[in-house]
């Protein structure tokens, strides 16, 4: 009977954590895989459109009821903090490829890495600048153009109140919502769980809070002849460019954290400041990205393009791991020498450039990545 009472236990254990293994394998991020219809193309009798949208958590789904129209929106926000984490990691060994329409990263993302952190945080501020957008465009009826202050610096005879990005509700709502998931989760006090759990929710602040420290004042000039006697104010994001730079800032001096006992996140190494809420944070090292590895998720680098002159993370020696690289030459054919004919077309000359480029010798075909040369 002990035995059996042993198998019982671990079999639960075991089925436990493959639930939880498939909860953590589906995302709010498949929204912007699969795009979401607006309301008004809604189909009477159809099902209800929460019912059927991949990746949603309980309580997410309970919010995707109460405001249907922002789903939208929400995939939007996630589709932007893809391609932003794309293009901050195009030339690094995790280039933050995409692998299906469900996990969309993939297993990588059930490890705690900064990378994690990253993605964590420039989706949740993909939310925020979307939903932000839309109020202002009037595409939400529960918000419209933002109602902020008038700065107290702004010259007394320049206007505010053009419509503005209605930053303040897009962050409420993207905390509302992304950390939705996160706060329904209910692990053991001071489990490596819990500190996974901490971990994600500070990376979602910090997202938010770039977007909405760098909404910043835009002015409209008016007056005879652009002599812009009269100015007309309003509050704007930045652009998300600026949002992903920043955040990429704070993944390169990313803090690594372990959870205590009590529950709470500490660092590793109490030398140096604590974080604070406008910083990423990660629990675990980052797996090897320079093969492929089923276990932890890693797509490995063969076959990526590399740049031979470079001594950073895309040059040939980091990207290729040590492994080497094959050399080719590649034919680009572009438009050249264009002129406009009255009236009224544009007529141009198609140039031919022989390209040098690198790339893994194990690789076979060169992939569609932007960058020059290929590792192995």
């Amino acid at each position: 009977m002990p035995g059996m009472l042993l198998l019982l236990l671990l079999t639960t254990a075991l089925l436990s954590s493959c639930v939880q293994l498939l909860a953590g394998a589906h995302s709010w991020w498949s929204l912007a895989m699969n795009p979401v219809q607006r309301p008004e193309l809604f189909i009477i009798g159809a099902q209800p459109v929460c019912s059927q949208l991949p990746g949603l958590s309980p309580g997410q789904r309970k919010l995707c009821q109460l405001y249907q129209e922002h789903m939208a929106y929400i995939g939007e926000g996630a589709k932007m903090g893809i391609k932003e984490c794309q293009y901050q990691f195009r030339q690094r060994r995790w280039n933050c490829s995409t692998v299906d329409n469900a996990s969309v990263f993939g297993r990588v993302m059930q490890i705690g890495s900064r990378e994690t952190a990253f993605t964590y945080a420039v989706s949740a501020a993909g939310v925020v600048n979307a939903i932000s957008r839309a109020c202002r465009e009037g595409e939400l009826s529960t918000c419209g153009c933002s109602r902020t202050a008038r700065p107290k610096d702004l010259p007394r005879d320049w206007l505010w109140g053009g419509c503005g990005d209605n930053v303040d509700y897009g962050y409420r709502f993207a905390k509302e919502f992304v950390d939705a998931r996160e706060r329904e989760k209910n692990f053991a006090k001071g489990s490596e769980e819990q500190g996974r759990v901490l971990m994600n929710l500070q990376n979602n602040e910090a997202g938010r809070r770039a977007v909405y420290k760098m909404a910043d004042v835009a002015c409209k000039c008016h007056g005879v002849s652009g002599s812009c006697s009269l100015k007309t104010c309003w509050l704007q994001l930045a652009e998300f460019r600026k949002v992903g730079d920043q955040l990429k800032e704070k993944y390169d001096s990313a803090a690594a954290m372990r959870i205590t006992r009590r529950g709470r996140l500490e660092l590793v190494n109490s030398r140096f400041n604590p974080p604070t809420p406008e910083d990423l944070v990660y629990v675990e090292p980052s797996p090897d990205y320079c093969r492929r590895n089923e276990t932890t998720g890693s797509l490995g680098t063969q076959g990526r393009l590399c740049n031979k002159t470079s001594d950073g993370m895309d040059g040939c020696e980091l990207m290729c791991c040590g492994r080497g690289y094959d050399q080719f030459k590649s034919v680009q054919v572009e438009r050249c020498h264009c002129k406009f004919h009255w009236c009224c077309f544009v007529k141009c000359k198609k140039c031919t450039e022989i390209i040098d480029q690198k790339k893994n010798q194990d690789s076979g075909e060169p992939t569609s990545a932007p960058q020059p040369p290929l590792s192995r």
